[in-house]
């Protein structure tokens, strides 16, 4: 039976999404972050040395990494579903959304996380310090490139409903963390294709099924 790691509020909620969109019986071993540190417990070395959700296994199988697990998960059990044609314009798309997802626009998204987190955890005598700096990184840099970044799929989804094209596939599964992390830390859900595009697939039964099967996700509505 395949299992999934699953760590809670995490981007492993995209493959159980991913999962019940293919219809794959699975099984959910679950891991709770660290209330102070937000970090994954010591277990998840057991399945992985890093220590990272997500996670599969899958018969003697271990992969780990979003995007590998959702290329593993395709090549074995999607049979042709949720992905392009090959040499079409739509998988060429799908392609680049696929690592553009992990890639690109993770990056501006975690600096965001990193920089609020700093002046809570800092010495107290150094935390006026940290704040202004942690402040000034954000105006300065992170918050100008999130915003390109949001520009650019507001602008990209006037052209399709979905990143890919016309018709659902897994690279709006993998784009679906971005763009959920992007309305709680940078305001994403102001724009209104951004928002549409959240409905949509918070609409879907098999996103449904996988918070029922997940637990608390709280970059969903």
């Amino acid at each position: 039976m395949l299992v999934v790691h699953h760590l809670n509020n995490s981007r492993s909620q995209r493959v159980l999404w991913l999962l019940e969109e293919l219809g794959v019986p699975y099984e959910v071993k679950r891991y709770e972050r660290n209330l102070q540190t937000m970090l994954a417990p010591p277990e998840l070395r057991a399945i992985h040395p890093l220590g990272k959700s997500p996670v599969i296994t899958d018969g003697d199988k271990t992969i780990a990494e979003t995007g590998a697990i959702v290329e593993y998960l395709l090549d074995t059990y999607g049979n042709g579903r949720l992905i392009p044609a090959p040499g079409t314009p739509e998988r060429l798309r799908y392609t680049y959304w696929l690592h553009y997802a992990e890639g690109s626009a993770m990056t501006p998204l975690l600096l965001k996380l990193v920089f609020n987190a700093l002046p809570a955890r800092s010495p107290g005598l150094l935390k006026p310090l940290v704040k202004a700096i942690a402040g000034k990184a954000q105006a300065g840099f992170v918050d100008p490139q999130l915003k390109a970044h949001i520009d650019y799929w507001d602008a990209e989804l006037a052209k399709s409903a979905w990143f890919a094209g016309a018709e659902f596939t897994a690279a709006d599964v993998m784009m679906s963390f971005p763009l959920e992390a992007a309305v709680s830390r940078a305001g994403a859900g102001s724009r209104p294709r951004v928002k549409a595009f959240l409905d949509r697939i918070h609409a879907r039964p098999a996103y449904r099924k996988a918070l029922e099967r997940g637990g608390e996700y709280a970059y969903a509505d």
